[in-house]
């Protein structure tokens, strides 16, 4: 029997309030489902992603039909601004180009007020705007270059560009989570820190490319197939590796290197076989639709109500089910939890296949979001796992879940103020603050040293 006293390491009270955020956030994301339809039959903006880059614009004062050609690099695009002036354009090849305005399109009293002709040098996955002042329009004739809020330049903020980093941030919490929550959990049950559990994120991305592209299944059933795959793997990981490493009395930090070892080895595998270049689960440029101020593509709509929807169920499975019980009673204490008459082994094997299952799971909802994953996805999204699990609370699913989603968002709030990568950074600085007040996490509990 399983000793409730172990089992008790989040308040009723706490995990009432997560189930409530994630209904909630489900509840949105059906609500953002049912408004799809209008707004993506009239709007058409342009996503980075692994494979895409956008430039664009707002030309205020100039209205409709004004035509803006982007040309270089073997690539001619042109781009029509709309009713509120508002143009972009999509590339696929990373470098220099030549954004041009097409000064005969203007309206009848607008004129151009600057050079036609602009360079500018862009990375797949980064957007980048093109300012074209223009006068004698009605708004009098400020761009505001960015491509989203035409009132930015008038207030200083561009909150639309807010409500669109909010957004993104939630979906990198929630795909963030499903990677984080496993980690926690193989933490909390064996003490372990599994540097290798990254590359069951880039597993499972690249285990979507070869089921949905290459061999043409249906999405939905790729997903299943890749579930059931890399939590296969995390079976045969403990059952040929972790238990008998266990078994052997090697130490934690031993057993730290392995994993390390075995995400290299993963890491060049991956590589070898599907090479350094980035692939697509699905070859179709994905399809957008815009909210307000919000853009996004169907496949993130999607991946955040099926990660919102897995979440609640690892919850429920944890809280509600015999076996949950028993694996937050191993976490809690190990020893305890064996001599209630709980099999420690068959938790701690059950746990891995959950854990990479979930990890699976997250690569592929990474690959569809992201348009592309690469050998190395896994890696460059470690830091951040670990990051959150440290801020939740070592150990503990749900406050594995909540440290996702602050990293998620602050990650991509941290993208309005400073440059590119460097954002990534900011989510360290938060930890660093957090531990400092609170050195067991959020969800973590003090314990006595000494």
């Amino acid at each position: 029997m399983v000793n409730t006293a172990l089992a008790r390491r989040t308040s009723p009270k706490n995990l009432r309030v997560l189930f409530g955020v994630l209904l909630g956030l489900l509840v949105l994301t059906f609500t953002l489902g049912q408004g799809i339809t209008a707004n993506a039959a009239t709007s058409e903006p342009c996503v980075p992603d692994a494979a895409t880059a956008c430039f664009n614009g707002t030309i205020k004062g100039a209205g409709e039909g004004v035509e803006i050609t982007v040309s270089g690099n073997d690539q001619n695009v042109v781009a029509v601004t709309d009713k509120d002036g508002k143009w972009n354009a999509a590339v696929t090849v990373a470098g220099v180009y030549t954004i041009t305005l097409d000064e005969a399109t203007l309206p009848a009293g607008v004129t151009l007020d600057g050079e036609a002709s602009q360079e500018r040098d862009i990375t797949l996955g980064f957007q980048k705007g093109a300012i074209f002042k223009v006068t004698g329009g009605d708004n009098g004739g400020a761009d505001n270059g960015g491509g989203s809020n035409p009132d930015a330049a008038a207030t200083g903020f561009d909150w639309d560009r807010l409500a669109q980093q909010v957004v993104s941030g939630l979906r990198l919490g929630l795909l963030l989570a499903l990677a984080s929550i496993g980690l926690s959990l193989i933490y909390g049950t064996t003490g372990l820190s599994s540097f290798s559990h990254a590359e069951q994120v880039t597993l499972g991305g690249l285990l979507g490319y070869t089921f949905a592209n290459v061999l043409g299944l249906n999405i939905f059933l790729t997903v299943l197939i890749v579930v059931v795959l890399t939590g296969a793997t995390g079976y045969i990981q403990d059952a040929v590796i972790w238990k008998p490493l266990r078994k052997k009395g090697l130490s934690l930090t031993q057993m730290i290197i392995v994993t390390i070892g075995l995400a290299l080895a993963l890491q060049y595998t991956f590589q070898m076989f599907y090479g350094a270049s980035t692939v697509r689960i699905l070859m179709k440029n994905p399809d957008t639709f815009t909210i307000g101020p919000v853009t996004l593509t169907f496949e993130s709509l999607w991946a955040m109500g099926l990660s919102i929807v897995v979440l609640i169920l690892v919850g429920l499975f944890l809280l509600k089910t015999r076996t949950g019980r028993a694996t937050r009673a191993v976490s809690d204490n190990p020893a305890l939890a064996a001599a209630s008459g709980i099999d420690v082994d068959r938790i701690i094997r059950l746990v891995w296949v959950l854990a990479t299952a979930l990890a699976g799971l997250s690569g592929v909802m990474l690959g569809l979001v992201l348009n592309g994953i690469n050998w190395q996805t896994g890696m460059q999204l470690l830091l951040l796992m670990f990051a959150a699990v440290t801020l939740g609370g070592l150990g503990t699913a749900f406050g594995a879940l909540v440290g996702s989603l602050i990293i998620g968002m602050t990650v991509e709030l941290a993208n309005l103020v400073v440059p590119g990568d460097f954002k990534y950074a900011t989510a360290l600085v938060l930890l660093i603050i957090v531990l400092l007040v609170r050195p067991q996490g959020i969800f973590g509990r003090k314990e006595r040293i000494g």
